[in-house]
């Protein structure tokens, strides 16, 4: 199993620092990934969270790509409604060639309301839309119709579906599945077979919200802080824009209580190397897995605890999962 870390660029008003800094150090933690030996360094999209959370993924790729020199790319997930298929493209091509064919491009349908008013993309028919983009942008390579085109023929596309219906549809166009949820490996066979595709060659990967850590008491005063912040922050901005009330604050004791040790990795997963590869083994067992990749930062935490884990994925988390 492949192992990479996640990143969303999160620079949250209670720990605030320069955006060069933030910027300047993920990519020091992207080139840190590439030296000690990871196999993938992914980032995410969103628009017009308070704490600036990464808008153009591909950008960052691109920088990323000219720091390593073997470390896998990948976006997780770019919210296809929101750009045209001929920008996701030329981008996705530019990346794919300064970084040498490292690029796996990760589509996803989006789901706040003030982000597809800020595009002007019609929510309703995210998912047509994100189906129809694949088509497009496979055409465009294929035909030449964008220049320069990508090192990889083909390039790697993968859907962060999360549903039933969605994984089906992932199956049927033939791209990877960007999920781990285990429900969904049937339905995403499924979709394989209708269209004539082998379903041996399902293949699945995706996040956990973790921190691995050596000191879990220790640590865990500070990343209680940072868990709490990123999770009510997503949960508020889910609803935003909607006529659904805001969800109560999550408790970051019930999370450590529940999460790693009783109900596995469906939320957060937080332990030291060993809890945390058993608990991944265990939750993805009998899936294609490729490849999994988990959050080098939990919104804006200091940068000596991202530095520790960043080293412990690779060096500790990385040898107990190569032979899952």
């Amino acid at each position: 199993m492949k192992v990479g870390i996640y990143f969303d660029m999160r620079n949250p008003p209670p720990w605030r620092q320069s955006w060069s800094r933030v910027y300047g150090f993920a990519l020091e933690m992207c080139e840190e990934a590439d030296r000690l030996g990871l196999d993938s360094v992914w980032f995410s999209e969103h628009h017009g969270f308070e704490d600036g959370y990464l808008p153009q993924p591909l950008t960052m790729a691109a920088a990323a790509a000219a720091r390593t020199r073997r470390v896998r790319l990948g976006t997780a997930v770019i919210p296809a409604p929101l750009h045209a298929a001929p920008e996701i493209a030329e981008q996705a091509a530019i990346v794919d060639i300064i970084s040498d064919g490292r690029l796996d491009l990760g589509l996803g349908t989006g789901y706040r309301v003030p982000e597809y008013r800020l595009y002007g993309a019609d929510l309703g028919k995210r998912y047509s839309t994100t189906d129809q983009r694949v088509r497009e942008i496979r055409g465009l390579w294929a035909e030449s119709l964008v220049t320069p085109g990508p090192v990889q023929d083909p390039l790697p596309i993968w859907l962060g579906y999360q549903g039933p219906q969605g994984a089906r549809r992932a199956g049927r166009l033939g791209t990877g599945l960007l999920s781990l949820n285990p429900a969904l490996l049937t339905p995403y066979r499924d979709g394989l077979a209708e269209s004539g595709y082998d379903v041996s060659a399902a293949r699945m990967q995706g996040s956990f919200t973790t921190f691995v850590t050596e000191d879990p008491d220790g640590d865990w005063p500070v990343v209680r802080k940072h868990l709490a912040y990123q999770w009510d922050s997503y949960r508020r901005y889910m609803v935003e824009g909607t006529d659904q009330p805001v969800p109560r604050p999550i408790d970051p004791e019930k999370w450590r209580e529940t999460g790693l040790r009783a109900t596995g990795v469906g939320q957060f997963l937080y332990g030291t190397p060993q809890e945390t590869a058993d608990a991944i083994k265990a939750y993805v067992a009998g899936l294609p897995v490729e490849g999994v990749f988990l959050w080098a930062s939990l919104a804006g935490m200091p940068e000596d605890m991202v530095a520790r884990q960043v080293q412990l994925i690779a060096g500790k988390l990385r040898p107990l999962l190569a032979d899952a």
